[in-house]
């Protein structure tokens, strides 16, 4: 992409709540407005921004809505509550971001793209679900509703039982071309939200289904897709440690990309936190021999220039 270099944010789910912390209005906004900071921050320091979000507790969220209600609104289909959180946090980060760039004398150039993110009707994940979404239940609860909805349930290690969805890997992003045009014009684009709404391609087209794509993967594959010059997923932790939690914990400060694959492969990146980021830093690097950087949301312009947080080298 001509012009300004391009670097596609990725903001972990600290950006718009912390973990443990209730999702009242007032904390979502403080927290957005921290990021859309470091947004900002990054634009005016030489780049053309990509941002991408996480969306796991709001879509907690109306999945309880629309279960605590079902007798009285018909509840709808999970590719349709992502839809709904992308407008929701796309419109919390658009305001957030675009008061930030009038404050200096920026002008309010950013948008959010409502985006669809292509997977495989065939992928294995559609047989093997295995993403917690939405509430706990009772065993009891959760064998009627399996019976009476045909969901798919597993004990959560947290405690309760909770509804499994499929988890498929990401292909493509719809809307890239329209996402690069608005890059191009010098718009912060907000887009792939929460991994992107997932969908088929059926004979008639495209067709939404249930299911979550994780949404660093899919975060990496919008990257390769704008040819960005760097991927950056921004954190809650300051890089990507070995042996995390254990007194002997290291944060790396560079991995090539074969270390970091043997590294994830041996075990030493959980796949509910760090394992997903580390993966989708891979994917972008492999494809690309260009640099992905996990680090602090906090440090977020020292995290781009690669002096702050973890560095995924070719």
């Amino acid at each position: 992409m001509p012009g300004k270099p391009l670097v596609v944010i990725a903001l972990g789910g600290n950006a718009f709540l912390p973990k443990g912390a209730v999702a009242f209005p007032h904390e979502q906004w403080r927290r957005v407005r921290i990021a859309a900071k470091t947004i900002v921050d990054v634009y005016s320091s030489g780049y053309n921004v990509a941002v991408t979000h996480g969306n796991g507790p709001q879509v907690g969220i109306i999945l309880e809505w629309m279960e605590g209600l079902r007798h009285r609104i018909p509840p709808q289909t999970l590719d349709i509550a992502n839809a709904m959180t992308q407008g929701w946090l796309g419109y919390m980060l658009q305001q957030a971001i675009g008061n930030a760039m009038e404050e200096r004398g920026l002008g309010r150039r950013v948008a959010t793209i409502v985006t669809q993110v292509v997977v495989s009707s065939g992928d294995p994940a559609f047989k093997h679900p295995t993403k917690f979404v939405g509430p706990y239940y009772s065993r009891e609860e959760a064998e009627k509703l399996s019976k009476n909805r045909g969901w798919v349930f597993a004990e959560d290690p947290r405690g309760g039982w909770r509804r499994v969805v499929p988890s498929p890997r990401p292909h493509r992003v719809v809307e890239l071309d329209v996402i690069r045009d608005l890059l191009e014009k010098g718009y912060i684009t907000i887009c792939v939200g929460g991994g992107g709404i997932p969908v088929t391609e059926a004979d008639h087209g495209l067709e939404g289904v249930e299911a979550v794509i994780d949404k660093d993967l899919a975060s990496a594959v919008l990257a390769i897709g704008l040819g960005a010059d760097r991927f950056v997923i921004l954190t809650d932790v300051e890089g990507v440690y070995i042996d995390y939690g254990k007194p002997g914990q290291r944060l790396l400060r560079e991995m090539r990309v074969g270390e970091a694959r043997r590294l994830l492969e041996e075990g030493q990146f959980p796949p509910g936190s760090m394992g997903p980021k580390v993966e989708a830093a891979i994917m972008f690097v492999e494809k690309t021999e260009r640099l992905a950087i996990i680090g602090r949301l906090e440090d977020g312009v020292d995290v781009v220039r690669g002096v702050k947080g973890t560095i995924i080298k070719p």
